[in-house]
């Protein structure tokens, strides 16, 4: 599976399949519920201040997988192989919020 980073698309090695995973506008209001985020200013500087913890990176995961077309829940994530671990999973959350406040071509 191919991503398009230009339409604000990252891969996640999820259970051994790679799965596309977007922030749409429909997942970002998730994730201000989610992650109890008055604004989405307030949930990027939470990020940008590096003030996150591991559940609000399983939040942002979820949230691209869902914009991705997936349909499964945050718990789901707990028990799942992410490829690439912890890490992985950051660095996946950090471009998914990137992409998804950046215009394309200003990269």
């Amino acid at each position: 599976m191919s991503v398009n980073p230009f339409a604000g698309e990252v891969a996640l090695q999820l259970d051994g399949q790679e799965h596309r995973c977007k922030l749409t506008l429909g997942a970002l209001a998730e994730l201000e519920t989610a992650l109890k985020a008055d604004t989405l200013i307030a949930l990027i500087s939470r990020f940008e201040s590096e003030a996150f913890s591991a559940a609000d990176i399983f939040q942002v995961i979820h949230a691209g997988l869902r914009g991705g077309g997936w349909r499964g829940r945050v718990e789901d994530l707990i028990t799942a192989d992410i490829g690439g671990g912890p890490v992985e999973a950051a660095r996946v959350a950090a471009q998914l919020l990137h992409l998804a406040f950046t215009a394309p071509g200003l990269d």
